[in-house]
């Protein structure tokens, strides 16, 4: 019995496998991917750890927008969406002809995007961060918090449904490691996130353990095919 290898198929038909100029703009375009999420991770920890006040146990990351140091942040969120959602068209073609090479990159770009919505969107200062702010969550939030929650909802949904589309895209081609892989990453964002939104202890830690892992996973797959290119 003859195995098919859909990976080597799709790297004959992609346009990364028709010329050296195509395949060195597909490299570049999964360079943003593999970039976009180590960036936005040790921006955001780094911060975690250096500012005052902030302790990601009750403060989520995205408050890290807040303050006179809130500009990093903010642009944290902005490069790092942007890598991801320029970066999707790599991935778009490196998986070209395989199952998920549709859905798993039209999802990295929505990620990204909402990534830089949420960038845009600054919540409010929330339980002691900044240094003044009021102890506890906010009586009222402004329309800008509830616009960054939502994209935050976006990004979060997209990143999940992401990691699945990639499971579901190894298993097919025969690459466990990768497939399980994918899964736990996508199973760790939607538990921390589930935590989270239900006032779980130190929720604002699972929602970031979560996402980065999440992130991760996809720089980590975006590396793979760029290795392959």
């Amino acid at each position: 019995m003859t195995t098919r290898t859909p990976t080597s198929a799709a790297i004959a038909a992609s346009p990364a496998a028709t010329g050296t100029p195509a395949r060195s703009a597909t490299r570049s375009l999964l360079t943003c991917v593999v970039v976009a999420s180590p960036l936005w991770a040790v921006v955001s920890l780094t911060q975690a750890a250096g500012r005052d006040g902030f302790d990601i146990t009750r403060h989520p990351l995205s408050a890290l927008s807040n303050g006179s140091l809130g500009w990093l942040q903010i642009a944290n969120f902005l490069v790092a969406g942007a890598l991801l959602a320029i970066g999707a068209t790599g991935l778009r073609r490196a998986l070209h002809g395989t199952p998920g090479s549709t859905w798993a990159p039209r999802l990295v770009r929505i990620s990204g995007i909402g990534m830089m919505a949420a960038g845009l969107f600054v919540m409010d200062p929330v339980d002691g961060f900044p240094a003044g702010t009021p102890a506890g969550e906010a009586a009222a939030l402004t329309w800008r918090s509830y616009a960054h929650f939502a994209a935050g909802s976006i990004t979060f949904t997209s990143l999940i449904a992401a990691c699945y589309v990639l499971g579901r895209h190894f298993s097919r081609i025969g690459h466990r490691g990768y497939a399980i892989a994918s899964r736990v990453a996508g199973t760790t964002l939607l538990i921390g996130n589930g935590w989270a939104m239900g006032g779980g202890k130190a929720g604002t830690l699972t929602l970031a353990v979560g996402a980065i892992t999440a992130m991760l996973s996809i720089s980590v797959i975006a590396n793979r095919y760029r290795r392959i290119h």
